[in-house]
């Protein structure tokens, strides 16, 4: 079997399927990766083969001011985002047909797709093979048990009120659906009824939907079809070389009981000022008493002079949180997996999508305090809730158990023994 995986958005949304594909080469399987050309070295450095596709949207996440104006900002800024992306996203599509028709993924007996690189469903249409939609989070398949996670809503809606909000996932539709159909009409699709739903095949019927968490994080909803599963997460870790040493972290490390190492990143999240951002945090973690890795990212957290504090840029997470007290994070979907296999309390600092969906989870499972919205975030806050994930033995002991759970579990040979068994049922 050859499996052709289509993934775009950040590492967060690429790491995963790096996973999924070794799995698929030690059962024997052939796979392909094509992602943004920015994650070469990432997907082609774990002995995946690799195709890129153009960075298209992603490169809004080059401009901090963007990041900001976006994700803390109004209507406008939101809007003038909206009127870019569907020109962004035409070269990606071309790359994306590129590669399953005449590149590295030719032949493909399945597409694995991610929803968010909208090429998926749309090619496997033409080749007339399955299409896998695959995502480290709950976005599209309903459920009343709650809300879509793409926006945040009250915590007491309704169960039938949680179904009506996954109308959120119709507004990739809405703002693509032009962009998409005029680069089918030239594959030669037809303009048919549903065709920009990922969750029908061609024929109407559905598809397969994989969910790569922890099912201990999140159990599979009752009300869900059985054509949508929950895996467990898919961990690639980083080759053992090349994260033997993380340079400059032993003057931190290891942690006493005395002043504790408390990781703090929040991806590109950082609003629009990352310098004020940063001071804000080194002031909460002298609060708190504590120590500090600071991680860096497409403008995230700034370097700063303070002897307590260590900028670690990107460094894998498999490394660092197992050797920190604490991880505080923004709560995007692959920094939460791997926050909780490390078995350490959270504080989680949301800003956008489905963080603020994350951070009130983590605090339910008891393995994190009440969520800090970045927008609102202080010193004292910040430093309050460090200090109650340090000093709090409930929290500390529930982290560890989810970290057993999570530890136990194989999301990647869960996910594709589905591929077998969708690829069984196609020949």
């Amino acid at each position: 079997m050859k499996v052709l995986i289509l993934t775009l958005g950040t590492r967060g949304d690429v790491q995963p399927f790096v996973a999924l594909a070794q799995e698929l080469q030690r059962r024997g399987h052939q796979a392909v990766v094509a992602a943004p050309v920015r994650f070469a070295d990432l997907i082609t450095g774990q002995g995946v083969a690799f195709a890129g596709v153009d960075d298209g949207p992603l490169r809004v996440l080059d401009s901090e001011s963007t990041v900001g104006d976006v994700a803390a900002g109004g209507l406008r800024a939101k809007a003038a985002l909206m009127r870019r992306l569907p020109a962004m996203f035409t070269r990606v599509l071309d790359d994306c047909w590129q590669v399953a028709s005449t590149g590295l993924g030719v032949g493909a007996d399945l597409i694995v797709h991610n929803g968010q690189i909208m090429a998926g469903q749309h090619i496997a249409e033409k080749l007339g093979v399955p299409a896998v939609l695959a995502l480290p989070m709950p976005m599209y398949v309903p459920t009343r048990e709650f809300p879509w996670p793409g926006q945040q809503f009250p915590a007491w809606l309704p169960a039938g009120v949680n179904r009506l909000t996954y109308a959120g996932m119709k507004a990739p539709a809405v703002v693509f659906g032009r962009t998409v159909d005029r680069w089918r009409d030239g594959l030669g699709l037809p303009r048919r009824r549903g065709r920009h739903d990922p969750l029908r095949r061609p024929d109407g019927g559905p598809a397969t939907v994989l969910h790569a968490v922890s099912p201990a994080v999140l159990p599979r909803p009752a009300d869900w079809p059985a054509t949508a599963q929950v895996t467990g997460y898919w961990f690639a870790d980083s080759p053992p070389a090349t994260v033997s040493v993380v340079p400059g972290l032993d003057a931190l490390a290891p942690a006493g009981d005395d002043e504790p190492l408390v990781f703090v990143g929040f991806g590109s999240m950082t609003g629009p000022d990352p310098i004020a951002t940063t001071q804000l945090v080194v002031q909460a973690l002298r609060m708190a008493g504590v120590r500090g890795v600071i991680a860096g990212g497409w403008g995230g957290l700034q370097e700063v002079a303070a002897p307590e504090v260590f900028l670690a840029g990107e460094v894998p997470h498999e490394v660092v949180f197992p050797q920190v007290a604490v991880i505080v994070q923004h709560g995007g979907a692959g920094t939460t997996a791997a926050a909780v296999r490390a078995g350490r309390p959270q504080v989680v600092c949301p800003f956008v999508g489905d963080q603020p969906f994350w951070g009130r989870r983590l605090q339910q499972l008891g393995v994190a305090p009440e969520p800090i919205d970045q927008r609102r975030l202080s010193a004292p806050r910040l430093a309050a809730a460090i200090r109650e994930a340090i000093d709090e033995p409930a929290m500390i002991g529930a982290a560890r158990r989810l970290a057993d759970q999570v530890r136990a579990e194989n999301g990647v040979a869960t996910a594709v023994d589905v591929l077998e068994q969708v690829a069984a049922g196609r020949r």
